[in-house]
């Protein structure tokens, strides 16, 4: 414990930054989740503390996740219930931990990552369009999903019909803070440095929220543009905010369906997020990557057990943890006690914060998740990046997450499939008019070159001699054999001579 503390100076103020970028993160992704908003503070206070405690990151800060929004909200109306979903949250954490024990920490490089940049590309659209409506002061129901190109555009339909004018100014002034201060404002001012442009925005809501309440703007917003979380009196009245789950979802299908990808995609999101904080922790510290699967399992088993949303390592809060100057996981764990002394001391300001700027803070998040350079980036490295990519993208627009990725993995199949085919052995001729043939197996050849094969044995003229070489080979499929070895009992009927080297036949 001793050793917890020895850098108390430096991790005590990074933990008070990354509470002002987590507490509207955790509101804000409530909100997009459609999900109570004390579910985003119960899993940031888990995050911290539980997960904290049990990673091995020096640096990471867990929470409720951006990325997961779109699953949560589908996953609640799919489900029927809150309670039922947090069964497959407590399902998905049980399903992390078993992953970290037989060591599936690395199951993230199994997965192109052009396909991982389309998802993360694709949760960030979907969140930008499911945050408008919000930011213009049109808050869909809870229960209203995006899911494609229809949803989408009755999102904005919806939205242009409806605009709220309070909403919308505070929308924009949240949006010009977030954008300008930490590009122009925060390197201009020094006294800024040391306030993040999520809190300043929040602030600023607060403010014109007030104003317009006492009529020194022209506009108003209604109480449910608000940020609303019980205000407790009494200890009992603090605790009867958490939920349980339904026990009897825990037998149901459904329920361990959304409990498998939500333990897919926040395991792949946590493990994107562990190679990213130790790329840039000073000190390079290496996260064992199979410990921090059973400390997000078990912070999912705890969140999903007391009503939280499901949790994983996050970059945003992870960056600010690092460039405040954190040193241990202390700053993590304080980060998550802050958080519960704020819910219990002063829920009433976080009460005050408008809606709208927790949206706009939303659609920067999504915007950085997909931003325009990133497309030009992947169609830069060319189509057997682009493809798997652009298709992971508009599969998650035009269906939902899961067949998105889905769709995406195939168009990687696609390329992988045509790496396979281009090269699959060389065939050379001694000289022009030599009757000496050379074809040499690459080192791995599979039955989809089976085909082309056959085609270039059988052009070989009668009368030649064929040395068929796979010394080089790892792996040459039986389909392919099969052929080599009746090209070799066949060939003395066409005067053709046959040497094989490399290949039991």
């Amino acid at each position: 414990m001793h050793n917890l503390f020895r850098h108390l100076k430096q991790d005590f103020p990074a933990s008070v930054v990354v509470f002002f970028v987590a507490v509207p993160l955790c509101l804000g992704i409530s909100l997009a989740s459609g999900a109570p908003m004390f579910a985003g503070i119960i899993a940031g206070i888990v995050g911290g503390i539980v997960v904290g405690f049990a990673s091995g990151s020096s640096l990471g800060v867990s929470g409720p996740a951006a990325g997961l929004a779109v699953i949560v909200l589908g996953a609640i109306t799919s489900l029927g219930s809150w309670e039922a979903f947090l069964a497959a949250v407590v399902i998905a954490g049980a399903l992390q931990l078993a992953m970290g024990f037989v060591g599936l920490g690395g199951i993230a490089y199994y997965f192109p990552s052009s396909v991982i940049k389309g998802m993360l590309a694709g949760i960030g659209l979907l969140i930008i369009i499911k945050q408008v409506p919000v930011a213009l002061g049109v808050p869909a129901a809870s229960s209203e999903v995006i899911e494609g190109s229809r949803g989408m555009y009755g999102e904005f339909e919806r939205s242009i019909e409806r605009v709220a004018p309070g909403a919308l100014f505070i929308s924009v002034v949240s949006m010009v803070i977030l954008v300008t201060w930490e590009q122009w404002l925060a390197p201009r001012f020094r006294a800024l440095r040391v306030v993040p442009g999520p809190l300043a925005a929040v602030v600023a809501g607060i403010v014109i929220g007030l104003l317009m309440g006492t009529g020194a703007l022209p506009w108003r917003i209604s109480p449910a543009e608000f940020v609303a979380i019980p205000v407790a009196a009494t200890a009992k009245e603090f605790f009867s905010q958490f939920s349980t789950p339904t026990p009897a979802a825990f037998l149901r299908t459904d329920v361990w369906m959304v409990a498998l990808v939500l333990a897919v995609v926040a395991s792949l999101e946590t493990l994107l997020c562990v190679e990213a904080t130790d790329r840039l922790d000073p000190e390079k510290r290496i996260t064992p990557t199979d410990r921090e699967l059973k400390a997000q399992g078990l912070g999912n088993v705890v969140a999903g057990l007391i009503g939280g949303l499901p949790i994983t390592q996050v970059i945003v809060r992870s960056s600010a943890n690092i460039t405040f100057g954190a040193q241990t996981k202390l700053s993590a764990i304080l980060h998550g006690v802050f958080i519960l002394i704020a819910v219990i001391a002063i829920p009433g300001v976080l009460n005050l914060i408008p809606l709208a700027t927790l949206a706009s803070v939303l659609i920067l998040v999504g915007y950085k998740l997909a931003k325009p350079s990133l497309f030009v980036q992947m169609w830069r490295f060319g189509w057997e990046q682009s493809v798997p990519f652009i298709a992971t993208v508009v599969g998650i627009l035009a269906t939902d997450l899961l067949r998105g990725i889905g769709i995406g993995l195939a168009a990687g199949v696609v390329v992988i499939l045509h790496h396979n085919l281009r090269n699959p052995f060389t065939f050379t001729q001694h000289t022009p008019d030599s009757p000496d043939y050379r074809l040499r197996l690459a080192e791995e050849v599979s039955f989809l070159n089976k085909g082309r094969l056959l085609q270039q044995l059988q052009a070989i003229p009668s009368g030649s001699r064929v040395v068929i070489d796979g010394s080089q080979s790892k792996v040459v499929d039986f389909d392919v054999v099969e052929i080599i070895r009746e090209f070799r009992t066949n060939a003395p009927h066409r005067n053709i001579a046959v040497e094989v080297h490399g290949l039991t036949l």
